[in-house]
């Protein structure tokens, strides 16, 4: 006989999940900013504390990811800070509050899935609560939980389930005949959360799909809509709110792959091309699988630059095992959904959650967090075979005590880790040798802790066999620089690696702009001016470094060596180069400001009078959310006000400094 579960004990015993999670999640709270995380949050503070409507509306439209810069995920964050910088805890502690709350939100799921499969609704429910306790508790969700500006992900688990929970609802409004209400239950949770989900993160445009699996495994076989006006609306409104946009994404998705395998090549700054980058998904996924079904406690984190790509069918050999694997799963849950339901459902939607991230479109290779939405049913399988104890009983009732308190230990270990910057990164660098990320992370938190020469000699022997990172030879500098000098072998490695990087993106003028005064000061032997100057000269050579963005930042750095060199000119030259490469406010800003903190006003203001006369650029028409942010811009008068509250500034400095004679605006500074 079957145990029989009783519902009064299970929203208890949830509740005690929940703290459980949180007692697993606490060490992880105290963590600091990664990555991504200063790419992202000093939104925040870009154009003044976000206390007003003008300084909001400037916020919430300065995203750069997706065409929607996910405004969602960005408007969270106001929840835990207004201004930057700002202190980590807030936002890792609200990533915690939502995980609970999509853990709850899961329950709620399975415990309908359950009964929509003729489940005994005790069965189904136990099972739904296990499914939510596993799922919540999982060590591989920490690098989603723990990783603030993961939250996006987090976003769209949690619109996935609302959408789909109202659209089951509203569905079976219409088996009922109530048609209004249902359609407008329908529309709401398929097509208001698919919305809100894109506005979090661009794979929350995959609801739809997820709708479609429901609707062919579970709900056509068992609870088909009757016959007449009922039917009629539910095909329309599953045509229009399900099937069209999943063509709509798939077909997107199909295109990329086509367009970027007629190419060929590498795509943008990646090492691999789209070919490649189809071949080496499949491992990915299998690694995936085996992280979930398989956890630890240590994993790779979030420094994945080493992952090789697959450079041909059978290099490594791993490719086409692993693509025969992921062909298997998806074709054998398939054929056998009408055999095993709740299976089937698990790997399809898996598999569909993975469609955007691990397919054709050139994101980077491996990330743990793609894991998050699409393994929200990976263990209702389990659960529901625990469930049903009419064989092996005490064998699955131990199991079922016994996995919640051992991904509970994982996890708080996994999170202790995420607690600590310094651990976590001498970790990170252990476990992943070949990442030049987790390396340079790693030597800078020896830097701090005062092992500086022991950080040198571990960059130099990596850059040795990875001649092309600039961020290790960057870092080797600096490590050199707190043991007093640098030599001529350090510098030519840098040199080399400015030639050779695929791309520098903001690190280099970040590390330029913290080195600089350094240099000026002579507190680094060996460091000077035209060391730095030639790293720029290197980066010139460099054909991969040739945008026009990446052109403008090596002429500001000219401009800034000029300036603490006390060449006034000298910069103004380079500055206006700068300038011209992309006439944008915020550098004519920069630049100018950059004058007036230096003691040469005038010269800002010639650099103002210059961005002045270049004439006006014209707007993007693309639909994105760049473009509603310059419209918001112009709407404010944000840079008039800006651009002339900074000329006041430095008119005033003018005039309390002698007057020099000007030579006319020209250019003696080399164009690179």
């Amino acid at each position: 006989m079957p145990l029989r579960y009783k519902h009064y004990l299970l929203l208890p015993f949830l509740a005690l999940v929940l703290i459980a999670t949180w007692w697993a999640y606490a060490p992880g709270l105290h963590g600091g900013f990664l990555f991504d995380d200063l790419g992202s949050l000093p939104a925040l503070g870009a154009s003044g504390p976000v206390t007003q409507w003008a300084t909001f509306w400037r916020y919430i439209t300065s995203g750069t990811a997706d065409p929607t810069g996910r405004p969602l995920a960005m408007l969270t964050f106001l929840l835990d800070a207004r201004n930057w910088p700002a202190d980590p805890f807030p936002f890792k502690r609200t990533n915690l509050i939502l995980h609970l709350c999509n853990g709850v939100l899961l329950y709620a799921l399975g415990t309908r899935l359950g009964k929509l499969l003729n489940i005994d609704a005790q069965r189904a429910r136990c099972a739904a609560c296990l499914t939510s306790v596993m799922w919540l508790l999982h060590p591989l969700l920490v690098s989603t939980t723990l990783y603030i500006v993961q939250r996006e992900a987090m976003l769209v688990a949690t619109c996935v389930i609302c959408g789909l929970l109202l659209w089951l609802h509203g569905r079976q409004q219409l088996i009922e005949g109530r048609l209004k209400a249902g359609t407008l239950w329908s529309i709401c949770g398929l097509g208001g959360f698919t919305l809100l989900g894109s506005l979090a993160k661009a794979n929350g445009v995959l609801l739809p799909l997820y709708a479609l699996l429901i609707e062919i495994i579970v709900l056509a076989p068992r609870r088909p809509v009757p016959t007449g006006t009922a039917r009629r609306t539910h095909l329309i409104l599953l045509a229009a709110l399900a099937v069209i946009p999943t063509v709509v994404v798939l077909g997107y998705v199909f295109w990329t792959g086509l367009h970027g395998l007629w190419i060929g090549g590498p795509v943008g700054v990646r090492s691999w091309s789209t070919g490649q980058r189809l071949l080496t998904e499949p491992r990915v996924l299998i690694d995936y699988l085996k992280l979930l079904w398989l956890p630890r406690p240590f994993s790779t984190g979030l420094f994945n630059d080493q992952y090789i790509a697959s450079t041909s069918w059978l290099h490594p050999a791993t490719t086409p095992p692993a693509m025969l694997a992921v062909l298997g799963l998806t074709a054998g849950a398939w054929v056998q959904r009408r055999r095993y339901p709740a299976l089937a459902l698990a790997v399809l939607f898996y598999f569909a959650g993975q469609v955007l991230e691990s397919s054709a479109i050139p994101l980077e290779l491996y990330f743990e967090h793609r894991n998050y939405v699409p393994a929200l049913l990976m263990f209702w399988p389990l659960g529901l075979w625990l469930t049903d104890t009419r064989q092996l009983r005490w064998v699955k009732v131990a199991l079922m005590v016994v996995i919640p308190l051992t991904l509970a230990v994982m996890t708080h270990v996994r999170a202790t880790v995420w607690g600590n910057v310094q651990t976590q990164a001498l970790i990170w660098a252990h476990i992943n040798p070949g990442s030049p990320r987790a390396q340079a992370n790693a030597a800078e938190v020896m830097i701090q802790q005062g092992h500086a020469e022991e950080a040198a000699a571990k960059l130099e022997s990596l850059l040795a066999a990875q001649p092309d990172q600039a961020q290790l030879a960057f870092n080797l500098i600096n490590a050199r620089c707190m043991s007093g000098a640098i030599d001529s072998a350090d510098l030519e490695a840098a040199r080399k690696a400015m030639r050779h990087t695929a791309n520098t993106g903001s690190l280099f003028v970040r590390w330029f702009e913290q080195v600089l005064p350094m240099t000026m000061s002579g507190s680094c032997r060996g460091l000077t001016p035209s060391a730095l100057l030639a790293l720029i000269d290197a980066g010139s050579s460099n054909p991969n470094l040739q945008a026009a963005g990446q052109r403008q930042d090596r002429s500001y750095l000219r401009g800034l060596v000029a300036l603490s060199q006390r060449h006034p000119y000298a910069a103004l030259d380079h500055f206006v180069i700068a300038l011209d490469f992309l006439p944008r406010p915020g550098m004519a800003l920069r630049a100018a400001a950059t004058f007036g903190q230096h003691g040469y006003p005038v010269q800002g203001l010639r650099l103002l009078d210059h961005y002045q006369e270049i004439p006006a650029q014209v707007g993007s028409m693309s639909l994105n959310m760049v473009t509603l942010h310059d419209w918001v811009l112009r709407r404010q008068n944000y840079w008039a006000r800006e651009l002339t509250q900074l000329r006041n500034e430095l008119s005033l400095a003018a005039q309390g400094a002698s007057m020099h004679t000007m030579p006319p605006m020209h250019s003696s500074a080399t164009t690179h």
